[in-house]
């Protein structure tokens, strides 16, 4: 299978992607809307896009990029996110002046950072790519933030482990299929859905209610601005499923109060316990 991921070979969605789906092809994006441009015109068989992360919270472009194209989500992980400096072979951390990374990686390690004045934070598009750059200038007193697998696919060193901030930092990624090729887990506890209210006092506690009326569990809800409607937005919710039919019964209990309602996908849940047996049916 060959995924879309968007960044350098090496990165946490490289990492991802292969935790997902083992011994996977990977298809190497500079941006997210490249990632679903190539799962619309087959270039890749699926996606890895990180969707949120415990510590940066959401990834808000990839909600709107699942609403925009005609996919879905058929499984989920969570990775630990270990966040490593890295520098050319023989560099020494006291020589380190510029630091390269993704800026939420770089926000990750602040108090590195403090206990480093020294160095310079600079963001870059991508934690593997920052590394694969450390290649290209040659220097000895510049380094990356990234994972310990970009060090040993640029063949770099790591110069300190772990430095992020909080160790409790995992990253959850969805694998993405185009809608007609998806199939849906029969053990899938968790479902993903998009949906839009009248601009209109009480039409956000109405359509909860409705899902509180079915004992229907949220484990997220998100907003969203809609393009080119001020004041107007769109609401992304996760879902648990428990029993049979309640999947459908959540869509319809959304309908009655939304002028549109999108299934993003059905799914089990990473680290949770699969529903009764044809719960997702």
């Amino acid at each position: 299978m060959k995924i879309a991921i968007q960044g350098e070979p090496g990165a946490f969605s490289h990492e991802a992607a292969l935790k997902l789906v083992p011994g996977a092809e990977i298809a190497p994006c500079a941006l997210s809307a490249n990632v679903f441009a190539a799962l619309d015109t087959g270039a890749a068989d699926a996606a890895v896009i990180p969707i949120e992360n415990s510590l940066a919270g959401s990834v808000l472009e990839h909600f709107d990029l699942l609403l925009k194209h005609d996919v879905r989500v058929v499984r989920e992980t969570l990775l630990r996110i270990r966040h490593n400096l890295i520098a050319l072979p023989g560099a020494r951390i006291e020589q380190i002046e510029r630091v390269f990374s993704h800026p939420v990686a770089l926000a990750q390690c602040r108090r590195f950072f403090a206990g480093h004045p020294r160095m310079k934070a600079i963001g870059f598009y991508d934690t593997a790519g920052s590394v694969k750059q450390l290649r290209e200038m040659g220097a000895p007193d510049v380094a990356a933030i990234a994972s310990q697998a970009a060090a040993g696919f640029y063949g770099a060193e790591i110069l300190e482990r772990g430095i992020e901030d909080d160790p409790q930092n995992f990253t959850r990624f969805f694998l993405v299929h185009r809608a007609a090729d998806a199939e849906t887990d029969p053990a899938a506890n968790k479902m993903s859905l998009a949906f839009t209210l009248e601009n209109r006092p009480g039409s956000l506690v109405g359509a909860l209610s409705a899902l509180s009326a079915i004992n229907a569990n949220l484990t997220k809800i998100e907003s969203r601005p809609v393009p080119g409607k001020p004041w107007e937005y769109i609401f992304y919710v996760d879902c648990q499923i428990k029993a049979q039919g309640e999947g459908e019964r959540v869509v319809d209990a959304l309908a009655a109060h939304c002028g549109m309602v999108k299934e993003l996908g059905r799914y089990c849940e990473a680290g949770g316990e699969p529903c009764a047996e044809g719960a997702a049916k």
